[in-house]
């Protein structure tokens, strides 16, 4: 007979992130608890476009990127994270300087990745002017279903894994002054992940056109005044369109 206990945690576990609900009592996490990844999964399963046998090398990559996104966005402390060397963690994103664990930790994984050297006036995210909440909250709003992520190929076996992967969603809230198409997003790319004997990553390299998802999150109509103009000039009604939009 199962007790209360064994029913808890076999309704919590997720299947594709380790180190979820089997965390020592001290684990810091960002929201008071592990995350629930319950809508994101139902994405991820309805529109994958591979599904890897169970064990295979696919699988095994896939759900451990999975789970240090899980660890990178949930949790505070580089000392609970279980799926990186700390000592030696470098995350690279189209080959600029490497973020070191604490430095990737500080940004947030959106602001890791969307960082940029292009002139100002053409930034269509600027990542230097986020935080770690802020970038969350723009990209949750946008994507409320979720942020589904898989691996199409695995080029080489661990210790340094080569992989191509797909990242979509669909866009169902505004996006910086965008209003959602209700469309799906999605960006291609390609990755290097080297791991230590205990699989921890130790470098992360990541390659991909930051332009490929912009261009779906741009293209709705532009959103006219902030909603707090909106509630001053007494509008209960939803944003509307810029008048010179077509």
């Amino acid at each position: 007979m199962s007790t209360d206990k064994d029913a808890h945690v076999q309704i919590a576990a997720d299947k594709y992130r380790s180190f979820l609900h089997d965390e020592a009592q001290n684990t810091v996490w960002r929201h008071g608890g592990p995350p629930i990844y319950d809508s994101v999964n139902q994405l991820f399963e309805e529109g994958r476009t591979k599904e890897w046998p169970k064990g295979s090398l696919e699988e095994v990559v896939q759900n451990a990127i999975k789970s240090w996104e899980m660890e990178l966005s949930h949790k505070t402390r580089i000392q609970d994270f279980r799926t990186i060397n700390p000592d030696k963690f470098k995350l690279i994103v189209n080959g600029r300087e490497g973020l070191s664990a604490e430095e990737t930790l500080k940004l947030g994984s959106y602001n890791a990745l969307l960082k940029s050297s292009i002139p100002e006036e053409f930034k269509y995210y600027k990542a230097d002017e986020e935080t770690f909440e802020s970038s969350h909250d723009a990209f949750r709003a946008a994507l409320p279903r979720g942020f589904a992520w898989e691996v199409l190929a695995v080029y080489s076996g661990p210790p340094v894994i080569a992989f191509k992967f797909r990242h979509w969603g669909y866009f169902k809230g505004p996006f910086k002054g965008h209003a959602p198409t209700g469309e799906m997003v999605q960006f291609y790319g390609v990755g290097i992940l080297k791991v230590d004997d205990s699989l921890r990553a130790e470098d992360v390299e990541i390659y991909y056109d930051p332009a490929e998802l912009f261009a779906g999150l741009l293209k709705g109509p532009s959103i006219c005044g902030s909603k707090t103009e909106q509630q001053e000039k007494g509008s209960s009604t939803s944003a509307e369109k810029c008048p010179f939009q077509d």
